[in-house]
């Protein structure tokens, strides 16, 4: 499926976080490059969570991944200097909650400040941890069920003002031998 093909807001989240779950299954096998199997769990995680036979996993999951990776930057693995980053910055609307927050140096946070994440990542010429990604993914799918942006057009999101920005959300990712699922 080409970018051309996503049109709306949901097709574009459900085939990223379907690629992620295709990358990340190929990340733990320690693969060099996708095989079958991994466009297989695309396809068929793509196809339910359109048709909404399929469900993103809860965030409950991701806290633990949190939890056990220790207090580290998620998004260089520094452990010095570490205060909280919002996924989505404050200033753009992001929540003081447990969901959206993670550990982040000094220097990153600085960095990265009130800009979108992917947005910074793009702007950085890196692809983030795996696991910071599906976090951002699940806040950007809760953030427009609630606002009812599901079934909005592509185009008609990029005038609005939101805590993500939807052109930034990858729908292709690297080879997975240089892809991580937490930062180190």
């Amino acid at each position: 499926m080409s970018k051309k093909e996503l049109n709306t807001v949901k097709e574009v989240l459900f085939w990223s976080y379907a690629n992620l779950a295709m990358s990340h299954t190929a990340v733990e096998r320690r693969q060099v490059k996708y095989e079958t199997f991994n466009y297989m769990i695309r396809a068929k995680l793509f196809k339910g969570l359109v048709d909404e036979t399929m469900n993103i996993r809860t965030m409950f999951d991701d806290e633990k991944i949190k939890l056990l990776s220790g207090s580290k930057c998620s998004y260089c693995g520094s452990t010095e200097n570490l205060s909280l980053d919002h996924i989505f910055a404050k200033k753009l609307g992001g929540k003081d909650e447990g969901d959206n927050l993670i550990y982040a140096c000094q220097s990153c946070n600085s960095s990265k400040g009130k800009k979108d994440l992917m947005e910074w990542m793009d702007y950085k010429k890196t692809f983030p941890p795996l696991m910071i990604l599906r976090r951002y993914l699940k806040l950007v799918v809760i953030y427009c069920v609630e606002n009812n942006l599901m079934e909005y057009s592509v185009s008609e999101l990029k005038n609005q003002k939101h805590p993500f920005n939807i052109e930034y959300v990858p729908v292709s990712y690297p080879k997975p031998n240089s892809l991580v699922l937490v930062a180190e």
